[in-house]
C-alpha cells in the first residue's frame, strides 16, 4: 500500500532581506522547515512563520468551468516556454485567489510529485477534470507532445465555455424578464390594489368586471401569498431534483426544447458546433475516430446528438465513412456532412471539423446577438400588459365615475 502524499499548506512569513530590510509575504509548503529553507535560498532571514487559514468567506468557494480553462492556458503557455511541470503548478498556484482552486492545484502537483502522471493525477477529480479532458492529455503525455495537447485542450475549453457562456445569456435573458414581471405583479396585488379597494369602497356604484376579477385576484394572494410562495419553491426544487435524477425527463426535455421556435435553432447549432469542436480537437490528438466518437457522445449536451453520435460510432466501427454515418443518422446539417466528406477526402478531417465548429460558433454568435434586440421589445410589452393591465384595472372605475360627472 502507497504512502499517503503529504498535503501542501499555505505560510505567512516575516523575515529579513540581505539589506537588514522587515519584508513578509506567503509560501506554499509541506512544512514550516521547507518553507525557511526556500526563504533562505532567496537570501531572506526568516522569521515568524504561520500557516494561513482560509477565512470564513473564502471557504469552500467554487470553482467556475472558465477557470479551469484559465488554469489550462496558463499551464501550456508555461510548458511551451519551457517551464518544468512541478515549477508551473507553483507558479500558477501563488497567483491564483480562489483558495479552493489554489488546493486543486496542489493536490495535483503533489500527486505528479509521488511520481503518477498528469493525467492520472487529474483523473483524481472528476468534478473539474471529465473523461474528454484526461484522455487528451493522457494522450499528449504517451506522445511526448504535453505542452501542445495542453494547448489544444485550453483552446477547446475556452472555445466551448465561451459557447455555453452566449447560450446561457440567450436563456437567462427571458427567464429575467418573467421573474421581474411576477414579482413586479405581485406588489401591485399585495400593496397597491388593496389601496384603490378601499377607496372603490365609497363608490356605491358597480365596478367593471375587469377590475372586479383584479380585485379578486388580490385577495387570494393576499391570503395564500405565504403557501403560493411555498408552492413555487417546491416546485422549483421537485423539478431540478427531477432533472437530476430521471434520464427520461432529460431526454424528454432535451428533444421539447430542440422543437421550441427561437430558443431550438440555437440549441440546434450550439450541439453542432459542440459536436465539430470536441471530435476536431481529440482527432487531432491523435485519438483514433472510434474512440474519439465516445467522448463526443457526452459532450453534444443533448440526448438526441448523443444517440445520434453513438449511432454513428457504431456505423463507423463496422467500417462505414464518417459522412456517411452523419448522413444516415438525419441529424447533422448538410454542410458539415459535406464539409465532413471534403476532410475525410483530402486527409484533413480535424481541419475541416475545426472549421465548421467556427462557422457554427459565428451562427450561434448572431443568433444570440439578434435575440438580445428581439427580446428589448418583447420585455417592454410583457411588462406594459401584465403590469399596465392591473393599473388600467384599478383606474378605469375612476375613469367611468369622471363620464358620469
Amino acid at each position: 500500500m502507497a504512502n499517503p502524499v503529504p498535503k501542501m499548506s499555505t505560510y505567512t512569513w516575516e523575515g529579513l532581506d540581505r539589506k537588514g530590510n522587515k519584508v513578509k509575504g506567503e509560501l506554499t509548503g509541506l512544512t514550516p522547515a521547507i518553507v525557511k529553507a526556500q526563504l533562505r535560498k532567496q537570501g531572506i532571514t526568516p522569521g515568524k512563520i504561520k500557516k494561513k487559514t482560509d477565512s470564513l468567506f473564502s471557504r469552500g468557494k467554487k470553482i467556475k468551468p472558465m477557470a479551469i480553462a484559465l488554469f489550462t492556458r496558463q499551464m501550456a503557455t508555461m510548458m511551451k516556454s519551457g517551464v518544468p511541470l512541478l515549477q508551473s503548478f507553483d507558479i500558477i498556484a501563488e497567483g491564483v485567489e480562489n483558495p479552493t482552486l489554489r488546493k486543486l492545484v496542489e493536490e495535483i502537483k503533489q500527486n505528479v510529485a509521488a511520481g503518477n502522471s498528469l493525467a492520472s493525477s487529474l483523473r483524481k477529480h472528476p468534478a473539474y477534470f471529465d473523461d474528454l479532458y484526461c484522455n487528451l492529455v493522457d494522450a499528449g503525455e504517451q506522445a511526448g507532445a504535453l505542452e501542445t495537447l495542453l494547448d489544444r485542450v485550453a483552446m477547446y475549453k475556452e472555445k466551448t465555455e465561451a459557447l455555453k457562456a452566449k447560450i446561457k445569456k440567450a436563456m437567462t435573458y427571458p427567464i429575467a424578464v418573467v421573474v421581474v414581471a411576477i414579482i413586479v405583479s405581485g406588489i401591485l396585488l399585495i400593496k397597491v390594489v388593496p389601496q384603490f379597494q378601499s377607496i372603490f369602497e365609497g363608490f356605491g356604484a358597480e365596478l367593471p368586471g375587469f377590475t372586479l376579477m383584479v380585485i379578486n385576484l388580490s385577495e387570494v394572494v393576499q391570503s395564500w401569498w405565504l403557501l403560493i410562495l411555498i408552492a413555487l419553491t417546491g416546485l422549483s426544487f421537485l423539478f431540478r431534483h427531477s432533472y437530476r435524477r430521471s434520464e427520461k425527463m432529460r431526454n424528454t426535455i432535451d428533444r421539447a426544447l430542440l422543437k421550441l421556435p427561437i430558443i431550438g435553432p440555437l440549441l440546434y447549432k450550439s450541439a453542432i458546433a459542440r459536436y465539430a469542436r470536441t471530435l476536431s480537437t481529440t482527432f487531432a490528438a491523435g485519438v483514433p475516430l472510434v474512440e474519439a466518437l465516445e467522448s463526443v457522445a457526452g459532450a453534444t449536451g443533448n440526448v438526441v446528438f448523443k444517440n445520434a453520435v453513438n449511432q454513428v460510432r457504431a456505423d463507423v466501427s463496422t467500417g462505414t465513412q464518417l459522412n456517411f454515418s452523419m448522413k444516415s443518422t438525419g441529424v447533422f446539417p448538410t454542410l458539415a456532412i459535406q464539409m465532413t466528406a471534403i476532410g475525410e477526402e483530402s486527409g484533413a478531417l480535424d481541419d475541416m471539423l475545426d472549421r465548421v465548429a467556427t462557422i457554427y460558433e459565428a451562427e450561434v454568435d448572431n443568433m444570440v446577438d439578434s435575440l438580445t434586440s428581439l427580446m428589448e421589445p418583447m420585455i417592454m410589452a410583457v411588462l406594459g400588459v401584465v403590469v399596465g393591465g392591473l393599473v388600467i384595472a384599478m383606474y378605469l372605475p375612476i375613469f367611468q365615475l369622471g363620464s358620469v360627472v
